[in-house]
């Protein structure tokens, strides 16, 4: 029998890239919603508690209401906004981080998805804690570059118009109060007891991702650049969605990291590079693949424990 999925807020960015994904999947029966009742929370409701899984790609006040229409005990809920990712309660929706994460998902009924800033940088600290090579009150600072998808459809059409005015021509930095809203995220699921300062940057292609950690080695704890890249081999190995750049690696050889080289794919590739006074973190991905739509499709794969990465493109090396 097919799992039954409901998308509230299918016309978004993630909602379209999780339609269009699932719409190829034989396995999958969507629940669709008439245009003039996405809005109508009796419909909605409906439609939540006929689904096996309901993917929220709603703002956060609407996939707070979301969950509050939930009658059936059986629907899981998989939500992309910001809304739930530091709730109790709440899987964290990434599965690499640890088996206890991973089991999580598999046996939730409530997963948050990862923002994208949050799971670049993540990816890189979290291990980093957990080896215990960054204490938890480290300074943390951190930058990203990010295509301009990740705005939304207001950003997307700004930056996509004939007549765009010339500052989008240029990388725009942002978030400049440092309130970003995965920021909470970042330091709670680290474990980081500083908010971390954070600097993303936005610049003129559609999608695709670097996130960079740049940490000096006289404070880490027996860290260095060769020590490091082994340790995040093993701690990734066998995960199909992330690899980590061998010291041959040619991209890294060239002394540049491209912001859309993974665009339009789900995995996820880690750099360890720089000197033996100062050492480089990066994850390089998709906004919209690792960082979004991927990573929610690869927890509803996880939970209905068929391949975790049926329906997604994959990068091996």
């Amino acid at each position: 029998m097919k799992t039954k999925v409901f998308i509230d807020g299918s016309e978004g960015t993630t909602g379209l890239r999780i339609y269009e994904r699932i719409s190829r999947r034989d396995d999958i029966e969507l629940l669709p919603i008439r245009t003039e009742l996405r809005k109508d929370p009796e419909e909605r409701r409906r439609l939540i508690n006929a689904s096996d899984i309901t993917f929220l790609c709603l703002p956060d006040a609407a996939a707070k209401e979301a969950v509050s229409l939930v009658e059936n005990e059986h629907v899981v809920i998989i939500d992309a906004s910001t809304a739930h990712r530091t709730e109790e309660g709440w899987a964290y929706g990434f599965a690499e981080l640890s088996k206890e994460h991973r089991e999580a998902i598999k046996n939730g009924k409530r997963i948050a998805v990862p923002g994208c800033h949050a799971t670049g940088f993540i990816s890189l600290v979290y291990p980093m804690i957990a080896g215990g090579f960054l204490p938890a009150d480290y300074p943390v600072s951190a930058f990203s570059l990010t295509g301009y998808s990740g705005g939304g459809k207001k950003m997307i059409a700004a930056y996509e118009a004939e007549d765009k005015a010339a500052d989008l021509f240029a990388p725009r930095e942002y978030a400049l109060t440092q309130e970003h809203k995965h920021l909470k995220e970042m330091s709670r699921i680290t474990g980081l007891s500083r908010i971390p300062l954070f600097s993303p940057i936005v610049d003129d292609y559609y999608s695709g991702m670097v996130v960079t950690v740049p940490l000096y080695a006289d404070m880490l704890t027996n860290a260095d650049v060769d020590g490091l890249r082994a340790f995040f081999a093993e701690y990734y190995r066998g995960q199909r969605l992330i690899t980590v750049a061998d010291a041959e690696d040619e991209i890294a050889a060239s002394g540049f990291l491209s912001g859309n080289q993974r665009s339009g794919s789900d995995s996820l590739k880690i750099y360890i590079t720089g000197n033996k006074d100062r050492i480089l973190l990066s994850s390089q991905f998709d906004n919209l693949g690792k960082g979004a739509s991927g990573a929610a499709m690869q927890c509803m794969n996880i939970v209905l424990g068929c391949d975790e990465t049926k329906g997604l493109s994959v990068i091996s090396s």
